[in-house]
């Protein structure tokens, strides 16, 4: 977005994504995460750019504010004995910011951030980015109620370019798992027609979701809303 780079939590693929970065100049870098549990902070031992000494980031959640905040949850992950190697060895400037889901802040001159709280154990954040006119959204981890669109989503989701959307189950598969903080595709495309979304892409599927289970989906998705895709590892969607 214009002259800032973001990423959106830290899963095992910004390792590749950190690799990839070692092989551009070195700019400041905005690390947003939607939430801190493994599945979303895992990868950031293993992220390179953060043990080089001209790198800087900034880092910020908005859900830890009574947990001691981010620094203190990626830097317990890296404590003994589950692991070797302290935060304090990261030789990049890393300046750690925590918010409250709802805040509203800029990212650079240009980068507007709008946030909400989501329906997750331990809490989590939605994320809107807006520049130049275009927008995404990044909304998971969130289980929704059937039948009662969740409005704090709506809200931050209107008119949106592209929504990023926890889809882990199916409408079939959703009722086993109430309590767990997960949606549905279903509900991705509800809340996109009712939104106004111009695209969606279905994100975090259940790992006992196959290639083939995973190309009915998108089949599925398109049958209900020709505007849905499945995201795919190494994915690249331009927002023109």
């Amino acid at each position: 977005m214009g002259d800032q780079r973001v990423i959106l939590d830290s899963g095992t693929g910004i390792r590749n994504l950190g690799q990839s970065l070692m092989k551009t100049e070195p700019s400041h870098t905005h690390i947003l995460f939607s939430h801190t549990h493994w599945d979303h902070i895992n990868g950031f031992p293993f992220f390179v750019p953060a043990f080089v000494k001209n790198r800087s980031f900034t880092l910020r959640a908005g859900h830890l504010g009574d947990k001691g905040g981010i620094r203190t949850v990626l830097s317990d992950q890296m404590a003994h004995p589950t692991f070797p190697v302290p935060i304090e060895i990261m030789a990049a400037r890393l300046e750690f910011e925590d918010f409250t889901s709802g805040d509203t802040f800029n990212i650079g001159p240009d980068v507007k951030v709008r946030t909400t709280s989501l329906n997750h154990p331990d809490g989590a954040t939605g994320y809107r980015l807006e520049y130049a006119g275009r927008s995404v959204c990044y909304v998971t981890d969130t289980e929704h109620m059937p039948g009662k669109p969740d409005q704090n989503i709506l809200g931050l989701i209107e008119g949106t370019d592209l929504l990023v959307y926890d889809s882990t189950y199916t409408d079939a598969e959703f009722p086993a798992k109430v309590g767990w903080g997960h949606s549905t595709w279903q509900e991705a495309v509800r809340l996109s027609q009712a939104a106004n979304v111009k695209a969606l892409m279905i994100f975090h599927h259940d790992p006992d979701h196959d290639d083939v289970v995973m190309e009915q989906i998108e089949s599925d998705a398109r049958l209900m809303w020709s505007k849905a895709m499945v995201a795919r590892e190494n994915m690249t969607y331009a927002i023109l």
